[in-house]
């Protein structure tokens, strides 16, 4: 258990291309290099020997103290012993927006902070997650690090030492002191490439970065009760945005388990249709509308790529990887797992499902386009028109619903709810934009669907909306009823779902997505709680009127933050942070029961 530190003890950089994690004991442990989706070059939160970068006391350290920059994603580690004090500053350089000259660094900066202090830095890269030892060489200003199409520049100011397939330094610090490494990712297909001579400073690196990172935030028109949550979100939520292309991936891990030692362990470098709609919210709800257009500007080209001859799973896919390409799902069977947790995956079978919703999801996500930004395309609206045709002649069919269960389809109720979204918010888009369709066609669609659920989903003798129909079980994602506008907050049958899901699927503030063993989602293993349903709980409060208890879960939420204010996609009952990380949808849905809920507070 000691090889690996809790998932919550890391802090996460990123230059808008991919990210690393950096843990609170100095080391960087998970980092693709050149994109998001890339195989892992330090790996060693999946397994020991599957590479990683340490900084590290000599005689080890009584304490560390890890936090970001203010209003950045600069992350500083501090060590501390007794003889001195040193700061680790880690980032990945952004200059400026849109940057064509853009290269793609990690920057470890070591200052000097009080007394002196001895360091020892090992960097051990292991390409292709571990399968992979590189080629090392020495040149006049540093070493070359090759092997299995990755190509890495390391440059510092202090000497570097080979152990066979490791580069070691050991240095002293003094107060002021500053000791810098820097590893550029380099064209793997040109054996000739170099970084440029001197281009590393070290302090120009830092500053531009850190300006770069308080200019994009001063965008944000949020100035409530929770900024210091809500900035965090938008900053992670930034660095999950593929900035060529404006994809916005679900997190920047895979197989960190749901379960210690389970199975539920899936791929989230990948750009998830669901999340459309709560991501083009979230930035367009803070005021961040060129990302919003260049997130809605790829959802377009999905949907101008949608075909019809995909009979079994519809015209889009659950997911796709940023360049918009289906990911196949494969094992590593050479990785340990993080503690143990096998197997670990690579791609997402889910891609291969029908999945309902996520045609809700999409659809709703233009109309917030349509309404807060300049709107779309009519190339845009042809191609919707065509989704939306599909999805009235399949909303009936049982599905794997949104939870992406991987055994029997059902008749999903929240599946029919995003049907139902579906053809509502093309109605309400054409009838503001004045733009072509068959509205009347339409109506009798939703209307048609808004009837099934009353009828088949709702049970009378629970007093609530099931989790599909004819089914005994409860499912979360119905109190996405009020917020979609399926249903007014204080609708009797609303008040009562939500009383009964009070009683079944929240412990605390903690909320279950689903009852797992009364509902088997075709996956061994135990479900922890899902901080995007305990997100969604704080909002029904809140829509319902019950504002201090809105207050306080959201409040008890936050301290299952981490030390620098992320979350992971679950929390566990004893607290601790579970499955891939920081995850996307926890920050979107944070940000949208904060930012409600401090509108209604006044």
């Amino acid at each position: 258990m000691s090889d690996w530190p809790p998932i919550a003890a890391h802090g996460l950089i990123g230059d808008l291309r991919t990210c690393a994690l950096v843990g609170t004991d100095g080391t960087i442990d998970w980092f693709c290099a050149g994109r998001f989706d890339s195989a892992s070059v330090f790996g060693s939160i999946l397994d020991p020997d599957a590479g990683s970068w340490t900084m590290a006391a000599v005689d080890g350290v009584t304490t560390t103290q890890q936090f970001y920059l203010p209003e950045s994603n600069v992350l500083v580690t501090r060590l501390l012993t007794e003889e001195g004090v040193a700061e680790v500053q880690d980032f990945m350089p952004v200059l400026k927006a849109d940057d064509a000259d853009h290269r793609q660094r990690l920057v470890r900066r070591v200052v000097g902070v009080r007394g002196s202090i001895r360091l020892q830095t090992c960097l051990a890269a292991r390409p292709d997650y571990g399968r992979a030892t590189p080629e090392l060489e020495e040149t006049e200003d540093g070493l070359l690090i090759a092997g299995d199409g990755v190509r890495l520049a390391l440059t510092a100011t202090v000497d570097l030492a080979l152990d066979g397939s490791d580069v070691q330094a050991e240095f002293e610090v003094g107060t002021g002191d500053a000791v810098t490494f820097v590893l550029e990712v380099l064209d793997p297909d040109d054996d000739e490439s170099r970084p440029e001579s001197g281009a590393h400073d070290p302090d120009e690196l830092l500053a531009r970065t850190s300006a770069y990172w308080q200019t994009w935030l001063r965008q944000s028109t949020y100035t409530g009760r929770w900024r210091e949550m809500v900035n965090r979100s938008a900053l992670t939520l930034k660095l999950l945005t593929h900035e060529p292309t404006g994809a916005v991936i679900a997190a920047p891990t895979t197989s960190l388990p749901e379960e210690i030692g389970g199975s539920r362990n899936w791929d989230y470098r990948y750009v998830w249709i669901r999340d459309a709609a709560f991501t083009l919210y979230a930035l367009l709800k803070l005021g961040f509308t060129a990302e919003a257009a260049r997130f809605m500007e790829w959802l377009s080209q999905r949907m101008g790529e949608s075909t019809h001859d995909e009979a079994d799973v519809g015209p889009l896919r659950v997911a796709y990887d940023i360049d918009g390409n289906v990911p196949d799902e494969t094992e590593l069977d050479h990785l340990r797992g993080y503690r143990d947790s096998t197997p670990v995956r690579v791609g997402n079978a889910a891609t291969g499902q029908l999945q309902l919703d996520i045609y809700g999801e999409l659809i709703d996500s233009v109309y917030l386009f349509n309404k807060y930004g300049p709107g779309i395309s009519h190339d845009a609206w042809t191609d919707l028109c065509k989704i939306l045709d599909w999805v009235m002649a399949n909303w009936e069919r049982d599905d794997a619903g949104m939870w992406e269960i991987r055994d029997d389809h059902r008749a999903h109720t929240t599946s029919r709810l995003m049907c139902w979204v579906a053809v509502e918010r093309m109605m309400r888009t054409a009838r503001q934009r004045g733009l072509p369709g068959d509205v009347a066609a339409w109506s009798k669609v939703r209307d048609a669907i808004y009837t099934r659920i009353q009828e088949h989903s709702w049970d009378e003798e629970v007093g609530a909306y099931m989790l599909s129909e004819g089914s005994d079980s409860l499912d979360a994602g119905v109190l996405l009823m009020p917020m979609v506008k399926f249903l007014a907050p204080n609708d009797p049958r609303f008040v009562s779902t939500l009383k009964v899901i009070e009683e079944r699927l929240v412990s605390d503030s903690l909320v279950f997505r689903y009852d797992v063993g009364a509902s088997p989602d075709g996956v061994d293993g135990k479900e922890a709680t899902f901080s995007l349903c305990s997100f969604w709980y704080v909002e029904a409060l809140t829509r319902v009127g019950r504002l201090d208890e809105a207050r306080l879960a959201l409040e008890k939420m936050f301290t299952y933050a981490n030390h620098l204010g992320l979350f992971a996609e679950q929390v566990g009952l004893t607290g601790e942070q579970l499955g891939n990380f920081p995850q996307a949808f926890t920050h979107l849905s944070l940000i949208s029961a904060a930012t409600n809920l401090d509108g209604e507070l006044g």
